[in-house]
């Protein structure tokens, strides 16, 4: 192993995360679902910080962390809907938002040419508030109950920054594949 790894290896025990949280939060062990997502989510920034602080970044880190990030918030969102501690219309806004963005990446990549994944900056809100949000749902089921009412701003904003980061990528895709389509004619 060498040192410029230790991000994509985060990166890695990161999705390799996924399962347990998922298991923990089935099997109503809410308050280590919250120290292993936590973890997680803390991690998405250490990961990030020691890429770009020691020039550590990869084509594998570039895809992996997202991977990750998508696929940890993702099922929780979706294990949180099924357990009724989430909107169902939330975790599939979230998820529907996702594939959007994956669709066009996809398409674009196919038809006009390579795509090097750069989130935005209200992107980066939208999964801050996602984690946040994760967080405070945990905690609200199991050993740190909150107010209902931050709860329920939370879910909005997550509503909020999930549609606008995703209509944001869909005009960006857009205005992106009509100037390099204008330059091929």
């Amino acid at each position: 192993m060498k040192a410029r790894d230790i991000p994509n290896i985060i990166s890695t025990l990161r999705l390799l995360a996924v399962v347990p949280v998922i298991y923990l939060l089935v099997s109503g062990y809410y308050g280590w679902a919250l120290v292993l997502f936590a973890v997680s989510g803390v991690s998405d920034g250490v990961d990030g910080y020691l890429a770009k602080r020691f020039h550590w970044q990869s084509r594998l880190g570039g895809l992996l962390d997202p991977i990750a990030d998508k696929t940890l918030l993702v099922s929780c969102f979706l294990v949180l809907a099924v357990l009724d501690q989430l909107p169902l219309w939330l975790a599939l806004a979230v998820v529907f938002r996702d594939l959007v963005i994956l669709t066009g990446g996809i398409t674009y990549h196919h038809l006009i040419e390579d795509v090097q994944p750069a989130p935005t900056r209200l992107s980066k809100l939208n999964t801050a508030v996602q984690i946040v949000l994760v967080v405070a749902v945990i905690a609200n089921a199991g050993p740190f109950p909150l107010l209902g009412l931050l709860v329920d701003l939370l879910i909005w904003t997550c509503l909020a920054t999930t549609v606008l980061s995703g209509v944001q990528y869909v005009l960006l895709w857009g205005s992106m594949a009509m100037r390099k389509g204008a330059r091929k004619d």
